[in-house]
């Protein structure tokens, strides 16, 4: 059966042989022995193929002239791995003889029939060694169960080696199944749940589980809120408005938040907040003011950063919440690491230092990522020092990095968001376009399930999402009355999204489900 024609399926793509050859290989990895040996029995296919199932036999018998010859009849052998499985061979051929004491045919083996192989002589001066080394081992003495689990492992060695259809790769139904899943779920725009996939149904999520309406409105604020942003473990956000204050709020088990402190201490707005990675400080920037650190339990001030006119453009933690960084549009003051008590670790400044608008540090804590003058993004490595520059064409507002350490998305002045790679490796970024920004510092995040998600705020009240595969939005949010500042995914609860607005106001997203809630 193995060279019949038929195939199965509605396309006719899938030779029939070939698919019973799989399910047999799946039984029998799965451990259905007695199913997997019936079903061969019934069709006709067997799992090996003739030429492995005779290579199997010559290898465990120790008929090396017959290995060799069978594997030289293997038509889809490349040369390389004919040259590299026959090593092997001659490899287990001469332990053998060694074994035996049968040095002289050792070494004939060694000089007419290896250097055949055209395998270089540094493989040639390896064998040769080994030789070297097993007389000083006296594996002479070598029992039949060592021979024998030698051989077995040279077989394990071959079959990684042999192509199809001599050997079928490893479990390879279940790698064209998950291949299957996984090219649905790339094709699936909504993608957000981590429930498992049934194979019953061709996988498609729905919106009903994406954050597209408004389930809760927070107006405790007074004035515009410029940033929001939520904690690490996703149980609280952290807002910053213009009316000199941040707030924390608790995410409860429902969904809702409920306001947990007022922090006022600031003598301007409030531009920015960071939350430490272990969630138990955050940081509060002031516009052209001083930074504090707060203690998120009990919303006491800590520490203050700097004086009056120490100008605070953002900041960042590094991954051990002893240590963060902080940007100036000062070009005298630069980028300074300072540790909880306020000691001043490092700086990056000098006259020949640009201002610095925004930055970040990678969660692994490897790369300091900088916007500069409004058209330069650098990537420092922490521990080489090693930099690199990336230029862009219109000013830079903002900028933001994946939870996987290695993407970072800017929002430009021209109506586009870019992503980027963290290493480097791109000439251009992936482009994202949709939403309104002209004039106005506007913030963008990742988000949903693995970060598949972009999501931004716009200068025209709106709230969007796309799919980072595609560049057009795959969801516009209305709800907001005025310019949307910043939005910001909850890293665990996937279909929860936050936006800030200059109309005094946060919005909590969910799915369309979720009763609205005003507080």
């Amino acid at each position: 059966m193995e060279n019949s024609p038929t195939t199965i399926g509605s396309k006719g793509l899938i030779k029939q042989h070939e698919f019973v050859r799989v399910i047999i290989q799946s039984l029998y990895s799965l451990g259905y022995r007695k199913s997997g040996s019936c079903l061969e029995s019934e069709s006709g296919v067997s799992y090996k193929s003739m030429n492995l199932e005779l290579l199997e036999s010559q290898t465990l018998e120790g008929d090396w002239d017959g290995c060799i010859n069978t594997l030289c009849a293997i038509q889809e052998l490349a040369d390389e791995t004919r040259a590299s499985v026959l090593f092997l061979v001659f490899k287990q051929c001469l332990l053998e003889y060694l074994i035996g004491g049968d040095d002289s045919l050792a070494l004939s083996v060694l000089r007419n029939q290896v250097p055949a192989l055209r395998m270089g002589k540094e493989n040639v001066h390896n064998l040769a060694y080994s030789i070297i080394c097993l007389k000083e081992m006296e594996l002479s003495k070598a029992d039949d169960n060592v021979i024998h689990g030698q051989r077995k492992n040279l077989l394990t060695e071959l079959e990684t080696l042999l192509p199809p259809p001599a050997v079928l790769p490893e479990r390879r139904l279940e790698h064209l199944v998950e291949t299957a899943i996984t090219a649905q779920i790339d094709s699936c725009d909504y993608h957000n749940s981590v429930e498992r996939i049934s194979l019953y149904e061709d996988h498609n999520c729905s919106r009903d589980q994406f954050p597209t309406e408004t389930i809760q409105t927070l107006t405790e604020h007074e004035n515009e809120v410029w940033f929001v942003q939520f904690s690490n473990n996703g149980e609280y956000l952290a807002s910053s408005s213009s009316d000199c204050t941040a707030i924390i709020w608790k995410v409860l088990e429902d969904g809702r938040l409920s306001f947990k402190h007022m922090l006022r201490s600031h003598q301007t707005p409030v531009s920015f907040v960071a939350w430490s990675p272990d969630d138990t400080k955050l940081l509060t920037c002031g516009n052209v003011e001083v930074l504090k650190l707060w203690d998120v339990e009990t919303g006491t001030c800590k520490h203050t950063f700097g004086d009056h006119g120490f100008v605070v453009s953002s900041c960042a933690w590094f991954p051990d919440s002893k240590r963060f960084v902080c940007g100036s549009s000062d070009p005298e003051k630069g980028i300074c690491m300072w540790d909880c008590d306020g000691n001043e670790i490092k700086a990056w400044r000098g006259t020949r230092m640009p201002k610095v608008l925004d930055l970040a540090v990678t969660p692994d804590g490897e790369n300091l990522i900088s916007v500069m003058s409004d058209l330069e993004i650098r990537i420092l490595n922490v521990r080489t020092n090693a930099e690199q520059v990336i230029p862009e064409e219109q000013p830079i507002t903002s900028l933001s990095v994946s939870a996987d350490s290695k993407f970072f998305i800017v929002n430009l002045n021209s109506q586009e968001i870019h992503l980027w790679d963290v290493a480097g490796k791109w000439k251009k970024p992936l482009k994202y376009i949709g939403h309104q920004q002209h004039k106005y510092v506007i913030r963008s995040c990742f988000g949903g399930l693995d970060s598949s998600f972009i999501a931004s705020g716009s200068e025209n009240s709106k709230v969007y999402i796309w799919n980072r595969r595609n560049s057009r939005p795959i969801e516009v949010l209305s709800g907001h009355l005025m310019t949307v500042n910043c939005v910001c995914w909850n890293p665990k609860r996937h279909q929860m999204l936050a936006s800030a607005s200059d109309d005094h106001t946060i919005r909590i997203w969910g799915p369309s489900r979720s009763k609205n809630i005003q507080c």
